[in-house]
């Protein structure tokens, strides 16, 4: 068959270039003649990684662009788009965390077999995954023991991770988007809505009413280790912001879990429901890498000179990028102690003529 850019019959071998990629595994023991057989099971993992490492950030990198837009129509098409990759980033994360079976194949002795010929490269050195989480949201100053960073990257792999985090990340230009939510016009929107008479003064109607409900709603333990304190430092402005996520953001991101029947904020609510998810599915990667790496080495340092499962441990609770959106759960309520809102807002919220 031509292609019929070129001119040429394309072959499906040299399309993929397998030429390329099937021979592109060079174990270290055939070089040093050491029978390692499981060396090139370990190489085509983490090669096929790459690849998907490679697809994810290509979706990514797109739904990027989409968010930098000013102004985005929830319903438009490029909104559909961004949930559609979106979600195939989340499906090739399920892909990750399955693959990481194929790799427990190999007992701990088929690994010692060629380990030592792998130092002091390492899987922490993975260029494409370190960008990837930057573009995701996590900086530099956040991440779990920095100084292996300036050790076990090169130069021009730190320094192409510091020109990343000079663009906006996925995390911020959602917390735009969030904060952009436009149905707090109280003129508009709010005019009519019953505020109870014991509720805090001086806020938005709808929050003095939800922060009363909710509050009023705590029981047991709650009461105390819920605190009104940590819900207005979470959904009201101030001087100093515990989280990292805006309070305009937070409000808008509660109230589309609340509410998210109305169909104006199904769309949302899938995007929202998308970003946890892929969250939840890193952390577990994460987690599974751990029970890999005691079973494989034990206690003993990562070839790359981390303290191996200790690194994993505490990077796998201290990269989740968005924990903020996950800990929105905390103030949530019942369907039947919402506040209802009123018919302007009802409406708009619904698909009309």
């Amino acid at each position: 068959m031509k292609n019929s850019y070129t001119g040429r019959e394309q072959y499906y071998g040299d399309y993929l270039a397998l030429d390329k990629i099937l021979d592109a595994q060079f174990p270290e023991s055939d070089a040093k003649g050491v029978e390692a057989h499981d060396e090139m099971l370990f190489i085509i993992i983490h090669q096929a990684y790459e690849l998907w490492f490679k697809q994810i950030s290509h979706d990514m990198v797109s739904i990027i662009d989409i968010f930098k837009n000013d102004t985005i129509n929830d319903n438009s098409e490029a909104m559909q788009v961004v949930t559609h990759r979106l979600g195939r980033v989340v499906e090739i994360w399920k892909l990750l965390v399955a693959q990481v079976d194929i790799l427990d194949t190999m007992t701990p002795m088929d690994f010692l077999d060629f380990r030592e010929l792998l130092t002091p490269a390492s899987g922490f050195q993975s260029y494409q995954f370190r960008l990837l989480e930057t573009k995701l949201g996590l900086k530099m100053e956040h991440r779990y023991e920095q100084k292996y960073y300036q050790k076990q990257l090169r130069e021009e792999h730190i320094h192409g991770i510091e020109d990343s985090e000079k663009e906006p990340s996925f995390f911020e230009l959602l917390d735009a988007w969030l904060s952009r939510m436009p149905f707090w016009d109280e003129q508009k929107y709010w005019s009519d809505f019953k505020v109870p008479e014991v509720a805090k003064a001086g806020l938005h109607p709808f929050w003095a009413t939800y922060r009363h409900t909710f509050h009023a709603g705590l029981q047991g333990s709650e009461v105390e280790e819920i605190s009104m304190n940590a819900f207005d430092e979470m959904f009201f402005t101030s001087a100093e912001r515990p989280v990292r996520l805006s309070a305009e953001a937070s409000q808008a991101a509660l109230f589309i879990n609340l509410y998210r029947e109305y169909p104006m904020l199904q769309q949302p609510y899938r995007l929202l429901s998308l970003v946890l998810e892929l969250d939840q599915l890193m952390a577990t990667w994460r987690y599974k890498h751990i029970i890999m790496v005691r079973r494989m080495i034990g206690m003993r340092a990562g070839t790359g000179g981390s303290s191996g499962a200790k690194y994993l441990q505490g990077a796998m609770e201290k990269h989740q990028i968005f924990a903020e959106i996950a800990g929105l759960a905390t103030y949530l309520m019942p369907r039947t102690k919402l506040p209802k809102l009123t018919a302007a807002l009802a409406k708009d919220l619904s698909f009309h003529i």
